[in-house]
């Protein structure tokens, strides 16, 4: 799976997580950027994204993402 095709999954996850089916991801995209994505809604989105990609992320891994992208390369690396 390449990096477009985890964002678009990630898409998809973010907008039946977060409810907002107008939400736009890209690479550059945090937690500012989205309304919605509180302290609370990440930890449901980092639990959906592991259960849709079956990974488990590291807490010190999850601390060290700035973006969206940055979540995607670690996908990567699982």
């Amino acid at each position: 799976m390449n990096k477009d095709e985890i964002l678009g999954k990630l898409t998809t996850i973010f907008h039946e997580e977060l409810d907002n089916d107008d939400i736009v991801l890209s690479f550059e995209t945090t937690a500012d950027d989205i309304e919605e994505w509180d302290s609370l809604s990440h930890i449901q989105l980092i639990v959906a994204v592991e259960k849709a990609f079956k990974v488990r992320f590291t807490s010190s891994e999850i601390q060290s993402w700035n973006n969206v992208g940055e979540m995607i390369d670690c996908i990567i690396a699982k």
